[in-house]
């Protein structure tokens, strides 16, 4: 279980799951999706998830209500997950969860998601990854800077 405690005391949200694992990689996002909704009712930031850029190629209509997608590929490499703004600046960042006990295998983060976050630094946004380690139930806000130091793009 975590608990996401926001500033003003008011409000927290217990993201306990359920038992099952089918969900296990969407909670971070969820925990996510929830603090920027609860940002942006309050209007302390501006912060919206990304979609990912698909291109469809077949869909089935067995009736007209019930289309289904049937194949699609990606269009491109999507950069990150979230962006926004945050007291006037840009911010775009990447949320990542691992299973590992004691690191962050940094082969999780794509080149082309480096090379982004580089971009948006050096325009003067803000840009970071947040990182969950579900096997302690800890989550971390990295700077960009420190993993694109560490990276060798």
């Amino acid at each position: 279980m975590s608990t996401i405690k926001y500033p003003n005391g008011i409000s927290t949200i217990n993201t306990m799951q359920s038992k099952s694992y089918s969900s296990r990689g969407m909670r971070l996002e969820n925990d996510i999706n929830d603090s920027n909704k609860y940002y942006r009712e309050l209007d302390k930031a501006l912060i919206y998830k990304k979609p990912t850029p698909v291109q469809v190629v077949h869909v089935d209509y067995p009736k007209r209500q019930r289309a289904k997608i049937t194949e699609a590929y990606y269009k491109t490499p999507s950069t990150t997950d979230y962006n926004g703004v945050y007291r006037g600046k840009y911010i775009d960042f990447e949320a990542k969860e691992t299973k590992n006990k004691t690191s962050f295998p940094l082969f999780m983060i794509h080149p082309h998601q480096i090379k982004h976050l580089k971009k948006v630094v050096f325009h003067g946004g803000i840009g970071f990854f947040i990182i969950r380690f579900n096997y302690h139930n800890e989550t971390y806000l990295v700077d960009s800077k420190m993993l694109i130091d560490k990276s060798k793009i």
